[in-house]
């Protein structure tokens, strides 16, 4: 028989499967589910409901498990032999609150996902409930951001006193997954756990002070967290009677899309760094101790190995680009071309890319800039390189707080397929950069079910084998920096970095002069 391991990464718009062989070392199964074409009944775009007030994004929790019954059935369809799935691990969109009451049900029948900014009010009270940033960096490891958890869950106190009530338990997306998976487990883990800034990934408890500030009995709703490379139950009778799956088929404890892409693109060292090219753009890397930023702008996560993962995420990144493709009609090969014959550094005209408010500053109000054009100079070719570098240059930004030695850097998500991406992440972090094929979260939960079944039942399989077995490196893609660009983008990131700050009203260099060193020596550092 055949040991096969199961991924599903429930993202924010679709939901993946992959099955991997580890007897063969082979992926033999991959499939996913768009909640806006294959689940029309939800009306959602993006996978988020539609008409909502402006910052507010959430979706119906219920169109998740929707999705998870869809895939299976599909698998079911296949050729796969589902009986040999030994265990099944599930990756979750981060920071989502789903709400259920006693009977399971949904105490609120919106789940408000990750990038919901209508929680800022939330965030500042906390804050200044605790005492400060400070105060709050020292209890939960990270400042409240209002992507996080816990600011929803004030939102829903305060705002929705009498659903807040009536709820029993407050699930993360993939947490909730799992407990219909195993047929009731309430459970979380510390990646995910981390990433609500109510659990403390330095000392591994939840801060009481901020569990207090929320609702005095908020701890009583909250699932334990326990060790992430551990089993939680099995598949239940009912899901592997309707899917033909094993009820000796185990559930792991699974974790965020953050943790489980780490895996998957081999992430599981120090020395890796993964960047994921998305509507948002993150940038994360393996460390053995937890990494606390004294101004909370990279989070301090834990990942799904029992280590750390600290984190950074900038909140716009493909929606420039998508945005400059359809304004002047071009396709990913015709905007590589225009890049080719146009100089780095853009000849000092500079996009500060903070189209939809911005994570990472923080700064849920702020605005795009563009600085240095001059008045012939919004023509199409220019404002190409002005929106790649852009984003690139705001993504290494907030990249350099965290103290890592970047031996690699391995991309991910849709824009990793572009040749002008990949060459200016490697001018830009002045590091070697390769894609990673294949689709990260899921292939992550599945080589990390495999990892703890081996784990539970004596094969002693490490991590670190199943990662070289199973991640594949588009070689043809990788790209080293360009000797003729370190000058110019060296001079490039501190206009960038002097101009953000300048906008925040920070004390910085003077932009104007960076910008004429630039044009006057555009090859001196």
């Amino acid at each position: 028989m055949s040991q096969l391991f199961a991924g599903l990464d429930v993202s924010t718009q679709s939901c993946k499967i992959v099955v991997i062989d580890v007897d063969a070392g082979d992926v033999v199964y991959v499939d996913s589910v768009s909640y806006d074409a294959d689940l029309p009944e939800y009306r959602t775009r993006g996978g988020v409901i539609q008409g909502l007030p402006v910052g507010v994004s959430e979706s119906d929790p219920g169109m998740w498990l929707a999705a998870v019954d869809l895939i299976l059935e599909k698998l079911e369809r296949s050729d796969v032999p589902q009986k040999e799935i030994r265990s099944l691990s599930v990756s979750g969109q981060q920071h989502g609150l789903v709400a259920l009451d006693r009977n399971g049900r949904p105490s609120r029948p919106r789940c408000k996902l990750w990038n919901d900014y209508s929680t800022g009010a939330e965030c500042r009270a906390l804050t200044e409930r605790i005492g400060g940033m400070e105060a709050m960096i020292v209890e939960v490891g990270n400042s409240q951001r209002p992507g996080y958890t816990a600011p929803k869950i004030l939102h829903l106190v305060r705002h929705e006193p009498e659903l807040f009530e009536n709820t029993a338990t407050l699930f993360l997306v993939h947490n909730y997954v799992n407990w219909y998976l195993t047929g009731g487990v309430t459970i979380m883990e510390p990646g995910d756990a981390s990433g609500m800034a109510l659990w403390n990934p330095k000392t591994g408890r939840y801060s009481a002070p901020v569990l207090d500030a929320i609702h005095p009995d908020l701890m009583s709703r909250l699932p334990n967290v326990a060790p992430s490379d551990v089993s939680i139950g099995r598949l239940s009778e009912d899901l592997a009677a309707r899917f033909g799956l094993s009820t000796e088929c185990t559930i792991d404890a699974g974790s965020g899309d953050n943790m489980y892409g780490a895996v998957g693109t081999g992430n599981v060292a120090p020395g890796i760094v993964t960047v994921s090219l998305g509507t948002s753009g993150t940038a994360y890397t393996f460390m053995e101790e937890p990494f606390i930023d004294p101004e909370g702008e990279i989070a301090a996560f834990c990942d799904s190995t029992g280590h750390h993962l600290p984190l950074l995420c900038v909140s716009n990144l493909a929606n420039g680009y998508d945005e400059i493709l359809r304004r002047f009609g071009l396709n990913h090969e015709r905007f590589n071309e225009i890049i080719g014959r146009t100089p780095p550094g853009n000849d000092g005209c500079l996009l500060i890319p903070w189209y939809a408010g911005e994570r990472t500053p923080d700064l849920p109000q702020a605005a795009p800039a563009y600085f240095g054009f001059p008045l012939d100079g919004f023509g199409r070719d220019s404002l190409c390189r002005a929106v790649l570098e852009g984003h690139v240059l705001n993504l290494y930004t907030g990249f350099r707080r965290m103290p890592a030695e970047v031996r690699e850097i391995r991309l991910t998500g849709g824009l990793s397929r572009s040749h002008a991406w990949c060459q200016t992440i490697a001018d830009v972090f002045a590091a070697e950069v390769v894609p990673v094929e294949g689709e990260g979260a899921a292939l992550g939960a599945a080589i990390h079910a495999a990892w703890v079944w081996h784990k539970e039942t004596g094969g002693g399989i490490s991590i670190h084998e199943l990662v070289e077995r199973f991640v594949k490196l588009d070689e043809a893609r990788r790209r080293t920096p360009e000797t003729r660009s370190r000058a110019v983008y060296q001079q490039q990131k501190r206009l960038f970095e002097a101009l953000s700050r300048r906008l925040r009203g920070l004390p910085a260099e003077d932009p104007f002069r960076i910008r004429a060193e630039m044009l006057e020596n555009p090859t001196e550092g």
